[in-house]
């Protein structure tokens, strides 16, 4: 059963929140690959390159989770319900699926660190190298990136854009959840076709598990537990100079 939103956005809002919509789609993708590609090159001779890439993102995350409460404040006749953050029709069975969900990402987990450990090749873990962590603190930030990015990512991806799409577009909640996906998918880019469809194809579970249950804490809670585990696996291969593709601003 679908979500049933009727988010009434106000001029400020609208403006905020388009402005959060344009920079998602065409700002993200230039910017992440700036960022990155410089943290790829500085790697293996800044010791502190990955401390102040993950800082920034830490930050960044925080300032576009800002920008979506600011969207909500400037709306009176909007509810937080409206944005994703309730409590999920069956509290109970999102009980259930998040404590399985995290058995399966932990066992994943390992058997990925067993592989990458023994050599042998993590689909998807080379694009991402550059941001793997080496140090005790660096392991630390990439478990607040991953927190962060699953908190952060799904209050505007998917609550905010499809609150939008349904508030200001005049969409259903579907073509709003598909539009979220797509602009999910272009953070993908920087993993080329691949990447699109990797992204898009996680950006709809994460979509369909917000609208069946409506409550973001389990697209949240998933987010959380995928990002974690892919930002602390062990470092396949010293970078070097080999080229890297470039992630957005985020830790998956």
């Amino acid at each position: 059963m679908a979500i049933s939103i009727t988010p009434d956005f106000s001029t400020a809002s609208t403006a905020v929140t388009a402005a959060v919509g344009a920079y998602l789609l065409f700002g993200e993708p230039w910017l992440g690959r700036r960022l990155y590609g410089s943290l790829a090159r500085r790697r293996d001779t800044e010791p502190r390159a990955l401390v102040g890439y993950f800082t920034f993102v830490l930050v960044f995350w925080w300032v576009l989770a800002a920008l979506a409460a600011a969207a909500l404040l400037l709306s009176p006749d909007m509810t937080a319900a409206d944005l994703g953050i309730a409590v999920p029709e069956s509290p109970l069975a999102t009980t259930v699926v998040i404590a399985v969900f995290i058995a399966v990402a932990v066992s994943s987990g390992r058997k990925m660190r067993a592989l990458a450990k023994g050599g042998r090749n993590v689909p998807g873990l080379a694009s991402i190298q550059a941001m793997l962590p080496r140090t005790a603190q660096e392991r630390r930030l990439a478990i607040a990136v991953a927190v962060t990015d699953g908190i952060c990512a799904e209050l505007v991806y998917r609550g905010l854009l499809i609150a939008f799409g349904v508030g200001v577009l005049g969409l259903d909640v579907y073509a709003a959840a598909a539009l979220s996906v797509l602009v999910y998918a272009v953070a993908g880019l920087y993993q080329g076709r691949s990447g699109l469809i990797a992204f898009g194809l996680v950006g709809a579970l994460f979509a369909g598990v917000y609208v069946s249950t409506g409550s973001l804490l389990l697209p949240v809670v998933i987010h959380v537990a995928l990002s974690v585990r892919d930002l602390t696996l062990p470092e396949p291969e010293p970078i070097g100079s080999v080229p890297v593709h470039v992630p957005a601003p985020k830790g998956n």
